[in-house]
Formats: structure tokens, sequence, C-alpha cells
């Protein structure tokens, strides 16, 4: 029979599940805390959210995890997070205000940061593998666009793939869905954008490529960086979830507030089953 204290036990349960098969090594649910985040050059905790770089002119920031995370598959991982562009300024580059973006990035030197501007706080970092979603028109390099995602290695911000984002305006204040996936088996590196929370079934950009020889290691620092120039926004990270394998990430709704109540309920009613089991 099941009873009242059984029902919220579950709630629990479902709420706190991971990706099937996965072992997750990074989860924010938020940024309320940023234990575990080195945090470089302009880049700040913002109430829950952090912030790679503030909307002002010539900045660059980054936020790595502190330590090496362990990608001994092969370099394999499954990343998911969510991002918001707001307070749009400065320049305009003839297809609108804002700049100049935010990359995440796999890479084994130091937890550090690059160049700011169009380096997007990537550039001259080594050993690395970045995927950039880039708000500015550098010219032929950024396949004259200002908003799109971009494949790029070795610290250089010339994409060897890249794919314009028709969606919406990146600059537009939307909070958007990302989903960054490396599987060594395939040497397949794919990535998706979407202002839904369902991962979507086909890859915006993807890129054929031995990683473990672009790192030269398994063990990777991984995390965001963002600059600015003479355009500028908000570039702020909201969510942010990391396997240290290939298993893609469709996460459930971040609970209210509502919801975490229910879950510490559910875990009170656990403890108290338990007790009673013992009794």
């Amino acid at each position: 029979m099941t009873t009242k204290l059984h029902r919220l036990a579950l709630a629990a349960l479902v709420v706190g599940a991971g990706p099937a098969g996965a072992a997750v090594v990074i989860d924010y649910p938020d940024f309320s805390s940023t234990a575990g985040l080195q945090i470089n050059g302009h880049a700040a905790q913002v109430g829950s959210v952090l912030r790679i770089t503030p909307a002002n002119y010539s900045r660059a920031g980054s936020a790595f995890s502190t330590n090496t995370v362990s990608l001994a598959s092969g370099a394999s991982f499954s990343t998911y997070f969510q991002f918001r562009f707001t307070n749009p300024g400065g320049s305009h580059d003839g297809q609108g205000l804002g700049a100049d973006g935010l990359t995440f990035v796999v890479q084994t030197v130091a937890n550090n940061v690059g160049g700011a501007g169009g380096g997007i706080g990537y550039l001259g970092i080594n050993n690395s593998v970045g995927v950039e979603f880039d708000t500015w028109n550098n010219g032929g390099g950024d396949n004259n666009s200002s908003n799109h995602v971009g494949i790029n290695v070795n610290g250089s911000v010339s994409s060897l793939a890249l794919t314009e984002v028709t969606e919406a305006d990146m600059n537009g204040g939307d909070v958007w869905n990302a989903w960054v996936d490396y599987n060594s088996s395939t040497q397949l590196l794919e990535a998706r954008l979407s202002l839904s929370a369902s991962r979507p079934t086909a890859a915006l950009v993807s890129l054929t490529r031995d990683i473990a020889a672009d790192l030269g290691s398994t063990n990777a620092y991984v995390g965001f960086t963002s600059g600015t120039g003479a355009a500028f926004a908000d570039h702020d990270v909201l969510r942010w979830t990391l396997t240290d394998n290939y298993s893609p990430i469709d996460p459930p709704p971040v609970p209210e507030p509502g919801t975490w109540a229910m879950m510490a309920a559910g875990l009170a009613a656990l403890a108290m089953l338990r007790r009673r089991r013992r009794d």
C-alpha cells in the first residue's frame, strides 16, 4: 500500500536523479555557490549567476574547475549549460549590438583566461578545444556572422566548423540551453543550442577530430571564457552539468522553490521510514 510518506520519498528520489549511466563530476543548478571554481580576470559571481564578463569595454574573464577533471574515456564528455546575454552596448557591427560572446572550454594548460575582445577569453589557450557562442562579426573568420556557434582548437578563434544561429539573436536577453558532447569512439564533437530545454535531435555544429591528441592529456580543466571589446554585454552562465564520459544530458526543469521544499520533505520522509524499519 502506497502511503503519503512513500509518495514523498519517491518524489525526492525522482527530482534528485541524474543522467542515466553518467558519472556527474560537475553540477551547478545555479551559482549561488562557486565552490570548486577558479574565477579569473573580470569574471565574478553575481547573485546566483556566473558573470564571465560584465557589460563594459575591453574585458576578459573565465571560470574553470579548480582542479583537473579526469576524462579517462578517451577525453569523452557530455555537458549541458544555460546562458544569457543582456545589456548589449558599445559599437555596432551592422548586425546588432553586443559582443563578443561565450566559449565553453576543455583545456590542460591552466585554469586561466585568454585574450579579450574577439579572442572571447579563449585566444592563446593551448592544448584545448572550445565551443564559441559568438555575437560579433569579425569578418571572414566568422563567416561574416554576428550570431553563430563555432568549434575552435588550441587557442585559435578561427573556427574549424561554424553554423549560423537562426532561432533568435543570442544578445536578445533570452535563456539559451546548450549541449556539447564528445564521443571518443567516433571522434565526433557536437554542439546543440535551443531556447527549449529539450535536447535537439540534430546537432547545430559538429566536427570529427581526435580531441585527446589536441589536449595531450585526459586530465583537463573545464569551464567558460568570455571577452568584450569596443562592444559588450553581460555574459552570464546560469546552470551547468558535466559528465566524464559520453552520456548526452536531457535535463529536467530546474525545480521551483516549492519543489525544493518537497525534496526536503521527501528526504525527511525517507529518514522517518528508515527509523520505523529499525524500530
